[in-house]
């Protein structure tokens, strides 16, 4: 449990209301009939874990950036995707004289056909890992064998092709994974050719870029825990990911009085990705937890009276008794502090200015 330094209340005081009142001469502890000047209610002193946050802007969207280029022969574009198109494993991407091209999962692109006789090797891996996984293979390594045709034939006669158990260059395109279509920069009627881009793509997980000031970013660390409000203003927990070690060359306009500032990007995952789907590019606030405490008790920032020669006090309110005790503060978080005195209890009733 982190814990910040704590200031230790003084033991004979004048209390002062946190806005300057002065409410009688009264060593701690001792109990107190003085009016306040101020109208009063009680809260109720609490057991809770308490958190402090850093407060970061940050945007919705997706994870990876993946360029689809055309393979092979070339042809013409008869068929595109939309974009925000999600496309998963041996579905098409996009079509070439009428004939799909399938997505298949790799690291790596293909760079020759698939056919009996060619080398071992990890293009080879990846079909067959793909061809395992579509059901079609039985065992995936690095060599293309009779079972690897025999797969292949399969696929192709499930999926409406010609049958000839091997696999034209381009007619495949591998991509790490699922993919959701971002910009389609090709135009259907077009006559490509090998190496030319098609369309860009990213993931399918949602994840939210951030840019954290270069004052803060030691405030800020892989594996925090976030906050992450979305624009409904509905709160989603998550993680952050990875912080880049170089700031970013653009300093971010924050506010177009005090000009801009160098950050530092980063991106934090959604413990439920599900969660930021459908909200590409939408402004999120996002507030990294800094340090927590568990278990500790706690009042209203507004029930501490400050103390003439330093530290703060409470008023316990004891049936008509009104006791003023000294306590020691910890970590302050949103509306509540972390206490810590003699004499006080979890349920006890302390004096709180009304709203």
């Amino acid at each position: 449990m982190n814990r910040r330094t704590f200031v230790t209340a003084a033991a004979t005081a004048v209390a002062v209301t946190a806005t300057g009142g002065l409410l009688a001469w009264k060593r701690p502890g001792a109990a107190s009939t003085a009016p306040t000047g101020v109208p009063t209610t009680t809260a109720k002193v609490t057991r809770t874990d308490l958190s402090t946050s850093t407060q970061v802007s940050g945007a919705l969207g997706y994870r990876g950036d993946y360029s689809v280029i055309a393979q092979g022969a070339g042809g013409t574009l008869t068929t595109l995707p939309q974009p925000g198109t999600v496309i998963k494993r041996n579905e098409p991407v996009y079509e070439v004289n009428n004939r799909p091209v399938r997505l298949f999962y790799a690291g790596r692109p293909a760079f020759q056909p698939f056919a009996a006789g060619i080398a071992p090797g990890p293009d080879v891996r990846a079909l067959e890992d793909n061809l395992k996984a579509l059901g079609y293979l039985s065992t995936a390594n690095n060599t293309f064998t009779s079972a690897t045709t025999t797969a292949i034939r399969r696929w192709q006669r499930a999926t409406g092709q010609r049958v000839n158990g091997r696999i034209e260059l381009g007619e495949v395109t591998f991509q790490p994974g699922a993919i959701r279509i971002d910009t389609v920069t090709a135009k259907l009627g077009t006559d490509v050719r090998g190496g030319e881009p098609l369309l860009t793509a990213t993931s399918t997980t949602a994840v939210v870029t951030i840019n954290v000031p270069t004052g803060q970013t030691y405030l800020v660390h892989p594996g925090d825990t976030v906050t992450i409000t979305l624009p409904d203003r509905k709160k989603v927990t998550g993680k952050v990911a990875y912080l880049s070690p170089v700031a970013d060359d653009q300093p971010q306009q924050q506010d177009p009085g005090r000009g801009g500032q160098v950050t530092v990007p980063g991106i934090v995952t959604l413990d439920n990705p599900q969660l930021g789907a459908n909200l590409d590019r939408a402004p999120v606030q996002v507030g990294i937890t800094d340090e927590t405490v568990t278990g500790v008790l706690a009042v209203p920032i507004t029930a501490l009276v400050a103390l003439a020669d330093g530290g703060y006090g409470v008023y316990k309110l004891d049936g008509a008794e009104r006791i003023l005790l000294g306590v020691t503060t910890g970590l302050f978080s949103d509306t509540l502090v972390e206490v810590r005195g003699d004499g006080l209890r979890e349920g006890d009733d302390v004096e709180v200015p009304s709203s």
